[in-house]
């Protein structure tokens, strides 16, 4: 499957996005380093012995088993379609990029066997490019967000194993976030909401997941949005890694 990145090309994404000043998903806004999803690529490079910086961490992604990729895009929308919706038009951009873009292909090799409709999230990203307001495109925002549904639904994976891998992405990504008790990095800040959000969806359909659904849920209470906006005073990284810890320790065995 090949995606053409026609929608995002036009939009200018790469001028629109170092224009606004945004670091963070730096694979994907070409900064790279240290920052943005540099860190992201040296936490899935431990799992995928990559390198650093936008090859490594397509490369690190693309060696996951396919239902992790899957939950690792899932995240990165999930965080675009809350901002989106929050007006946060530029800050979704990176994180919708995820499914359509040429540059995440890899994160995408083998979606198509569970349903993957890349037309949904091109349909976004073109409403998106036309300036459209999250009013406006809402059935097309619910679309992209009932196609990863589906597709979460059509895997037949340990559902406990993909919410501890989503944790383990979750804390070294907010890790990576915060510096001093400020948000120094935007963009991982929400991917780490993205995939507590993430799993809480997966946790929905658990039995016998009561503290479990309860401890994510006290989770994504630490973003004090609707959507992962940054504020000025995040909750401490440590406060969600003793959360995810215990999500880890309460899934059914």
């Amino acid at each position: 499957m090949k995606v053409e990145l026609k929608t995002w090309s036009a939009l200018g994404l790469a001028t629109a996005l170092a224009g606004a000043g945004l670091a963070g998903c730096a694979g994907e806004a070409g900064e790279g380093g240290a920052s943005g999803e540099g860190g992201e690529a040296a936490q899935v490079g431990e799992a995928g012995e990559a390198g650093e910086g936008e090859g490594g961490e397509a490369g690190a992604v693309g060696a996951l088993p396919v239902e992790q990729r899957l939950v690792f895009m899932a995240g990165h929308v999930e965080a675009g379609l809350a901002l989106y919706r929050a007006g946060e038009a530029q800050a979704a951009a990176p994180h919708l990029m995820h499914p359509v873009s040429e540059t995440h292909a890899d994160e995408r090799a083998g979606l198509e066997a569970l349903g993957f409709d890349p037309a949904a999230f091109e349909n976004v990203s073109a409403a998106l490019e036309a300036g459209q307001s999250a009013e406006e495109i809402e059935p097309l925002l619910s679309a992209a967000g009932d196609n990863l549904a589906a597709m979460l639904n059509a895997t037949d994976t340990d559902d406990a194993a993909l919410i501890r891998f989503l944790m383990e992405t979750a804390v070294a990504e907010y890790s990576v976030a915060i510096t001093d008790g400020a948000v120094t990095d935007p963009a991982e800040y929400q991917d780490a909401w993205g995939f507590v959000k993430v799993a809480r969806n997966i946790a929905e359909g658990m039995n016998g997941a009561d503290s479990v659904r309860g401890t994510l849920d006290e989770m994504l209470a630490l973003w004090p949005e609707a959507a992962p906006i940054p504020p000025a005073e995040p909750a401490p990284v440590g406060q969600l890694s003793a959360l995810a810890s215990r999500v880890q320790l309460d899934l059914p065995q």
